[in-house]
């Protein structure tokens, strides 16, 4: 390299130097907004999952106690709904249809 051309490089380095410093600084702010909205995101989600399971957790509370507590028989139960449909049903003669006179 001649002195012509290190003159001119000096220069252009120089003034270089902290146009890469504030570029690197507005790296780091995008990634540090970035992360801030992630974990802000993340913590949403982990309310929504935390109050979803929480509404599921009731809920089975609920049921145990209804099976437990109170004794109830859940097959009992359903039959007796499967019996009372027969009975509100009628006949068993499905709607639309006569009945066909026997001989």
């Amino acid at each position: 390299m001649d002195a012509g051309t290190l003159g001119v490089m000096i220069p252009i380095i120089a003034l270089m130097i902290p146009i890469v410093a504030i570029w690197t600084k507005h790296q780091q702010k995008i990634a540090e907004m970035q992360l801030g909205a992630t974990a802000e995101q993340t913590a949403e989600k982990a309310a929504q999952y935390a109050s979803h399971i929480q509404r599921l957790e009731d809920r089975v509370q609920v049921l145990e106690r209804i099976v437990t507590d109170r004794g109830y028989d859940i097959a009992t139960q359903i039959e007796a709904l499967r019996d009372q449909r027969r009975v509100d049903d009628g006949p068993g003669v499905p709607l639309g249809l006569e009945m066909k006179e026997r001989v």
